[in-house]
């Protein structure tokens, strides 16, 4: 359904309209005009919006199609200098495709704007209610030309402004979004879906249905499900900013503006800035799982701490998160642990410094104390800011759990899993490391630019066999493509890296289970990757590791440890084998302490996740 207010005009020549194109007609029912790069005259619409560089204007005479909007942009600094909302204005021009990034979706608008000539003045303007004035925004689907999946391999297949495909709104977002391009719209009972960037833009939903609601507000991501009916506000056309200080779940009046393609993303400009007038009261509860102070049931956690250095800011709340929310579990898997001159690039690379601060303030936060191990890595090899040298991490209660058999390697050594000797019954028969913690094939060029994953073995109080662990950070999806952008399927960038990484690692572990197939393994950390997409598919298949969201069913909406552009999504995951994943002790849960917060109270850009395990063996 689209519905277009009608106007009545007093005055023009109806005899010199009579051939004109209608606004609909020039944006066409696909992505780009049939009339791209034309000359068009006595082109008619009443203007809804005005902004620094141009007016919108809305048909006069609207058709009944969904597919077409009934309004455009006009392009020129210049034109609304003598214009007023409400006039009902003539012009030439002529149509243009405008994109700033070879990845962005094209803005149809009409360029180089003259003979502009006003009919009326004074008319209403009224906008369309998303989903009651239009069509409501399809819940699922982006474009027919993902194939059902937007993370569908493989990637980057077809672009939308080459196929041009007629739009569907009924179906696909993007289609959607586009058949309202320089439309009027108001969007009721607005409600934050992630803070807002340093601008002010902000992720919304409107009063329209939703999936993968979660519970402090935003929308999470599922297979073949990455939420298109969502929208972000962009910059008020009255150049007044949008309030930064919003979060996940808070609620604003209703808003008004036009329908924009602006740096590769649909954007709602409002006429004027948001307002918030309900903030959520949801709040972060700290982990209940207890340790037993032994193998019985043991916590583990995992947390990316984002570029944490001695001297970084947030490592005393980093330390609080850890005291307060994770209750200072016995293992603790660290990312993003940078050397001890941090992004400073000078040839340090120990992270000694760095750890032992940590410890300190989570000594101060809780009475506990840790001990901590890792492996240094080469300098500048691993990727991550330039000089940090991050890398993985692990904290430890050395009463409740300590390293099998300590033998720590070095950046190049590859550690190898060790047959075990004798008769392979209590601890001196569990196959062992031959570096312990060792980093897992570091030569290999899977890891080129990446950090490599640090595998240890363990022994909790009172085991009658050790346990094992590998502490992951793949490599990011940088270079990747907007989920609103031109290619489809969008580019998951660095894809093949994580295929390679997902192999090696997934290999290293099998190794351990085809030795003994009842071991206790945990891999944890960021895997940058969703547990539906295929190097984590891969990683599990080769490894017969468990998701642990899947084993402990975690709500499939509160499955999210990061939140990015509209979505809430799970880069960070913990894997178990197949006896941690069946065992009745264990529990999983995510503490969303920072995806939802207000921008300043984020501590990193990941949420930590903690685990209650038993890990004695048989």
């Amino acid at each position: 359904m689209k519905t277009t207010p009608v106007v009545c005009w007093a005055f023009a020549s109806l005899q010199s309209l009579a051939a004109a194109l209608t606004i609909a007609e020039i944006n066409g029912n696909k992505f780009i005009s049939p009339y791209s790069g034309q000359a068009v005259t006595n082109i008619t619409g009443l203007i809804t919006a005005k902004g620094p560089n141009g007016i919108w204007i809305r048909s006069t005479t609207p058709d009944t199609d969904k597919a077409t909007s009934e309004s455009i942009y006009v392009f020129s600094s210049t034109v609304g200098a003598k214009l007023a909302v409400g006039d009902i204005i003539s012009l030439d021009g002529k149509v243009a495709e405008y994109r700033s990034a070879n990845t962005y979706i094209y803005l149809t608008e009409i360029s180089s704007p003259k003979n502009v000539l006003v009919l009326s003045s004074g008319n209403t303007v009224t906008p369309l209610a998303i989903g009651k004035d239009t069509l409501p925004p399809p819940t699922v689907q982006y474009s027919g030309l993902d194939a059902g999946d937007i993370y569908g391999l493989p990637n980057g297949q077809a672009n939308l402004s080459q196929v041009n495909p007629v739009l569907d709104p009924t179906q696909y977002g993007l289609d959607f979004w586009e058949s309202l391009s320089g439309e009027l719209v108001t969007v009721r009972r607005p409600q934050a879906i992630k803070v807002p960037n340093q601008y002010g833009d902000t992720w919304v939903l409107g009063d329209w249905a939703v999936t993968g609601k979660n519970q402090h507000g935003g929308v999470t991501m599922a297979d073949k499900d990455s939420n298109p009916e969502s929208i972000i506000i962009g910059s008020p056309l009255d150049g007044t900013k949008n309030p930064t200080s919003s979060k996940m779940g808070d609620q604003f009046e209703d808003i008004t503006g036009v329908v924009q393609q602006t740096f590769g993303f649909y954007n709602i400009l409002p006429l004027t800035a948001l307002k918030p007038t309900t903030f959520s009261s949801a709040s972060v509860n700290p982990s209940t799982f207890r340790s037993a102070g032994k193998c019985s049931a043991i916590t583990v956690g995992s947390y990316n701490v984002e570029n944490l250095a001695p001297t970084s800011a947030h490592l005393p709340k980093v330390a609080a998160h850890i005291a307060t929310y994770l209750k200072t579990p016995d293992l603790l898997f660290l990312q993003e642990i940078q050397d001890d001159s941090g992004p400073t690039d000078d040839g340090v690379v120990s992270a000694n410094t760095t750890l032992t601060t940590l410890v300190d303030a989570i000594r101060a936060a809780s009475g506990v104390s840790y001990a901590f191990a890792s492996v240094d890595p080469v300098a500048n090899a691993d990727g991550g800011q330039p000089g940090g040298n991050i890398r993985q991490a692990y904290l430890y209660r050395p009463e409740v759990v300590s390293l099998y058999k300590p033998n720590p390697g070095g950046p190049t050594d590859a550690t190898k899993v060790v047959a075990a000797k004798g008769n392979g019954k209590g601890l001196g028969g569990a196959p062992t490391l031959s570096f312990n913690p060792g980093r897992i094939d570091p030569g290999n060029a899977a890891w080129t630019a990446s950090r490599k994953p640090l595998a240890a073995v363990w022994r909790a109080s009172g085991a009658r066999r050790p346990f094992y662990t590998v502490n992951v950070h793949w490599s990011s999806k940088g270079g990747g493509t907007s989920l609103h952008g031109d290619v489809r399927p969008p580019v998951n960038g660095a894809l093949a890296a994580r295929m390679a990484q997902a192999n090696v690692t997934g290999s290293f572990i099998a190794e351990i289970l085809a030795l003994d197939p009842g071991a206790n393994v945990i891999a944890a950390g960021d895997f940058n990757e969703f547990s539906f997409v295929q190097p984590l598919r891969s990683f599990s298949a080769i490894s017969s590791m468990v998701d642990l969201d899947e084993a402990v069913k975690t709500p499939a909406e509160e499955r999210y440890t990061y939140a990015f552009d509209m979505n809430a999504q799970s880069l960070d995951h913990m894997y178990v084998s197949p006896a941690l994943a069946h065992s009745k002790v264990t529990r999983f849960e995510h503490l969303h302490v920072n995806t939802w917060a207000k921008y300043a109270d984020v501590v990193s850009d990941h949420d930590p996740s903690i685990a209650l395990v038993a890990v004695c063996g048989c």
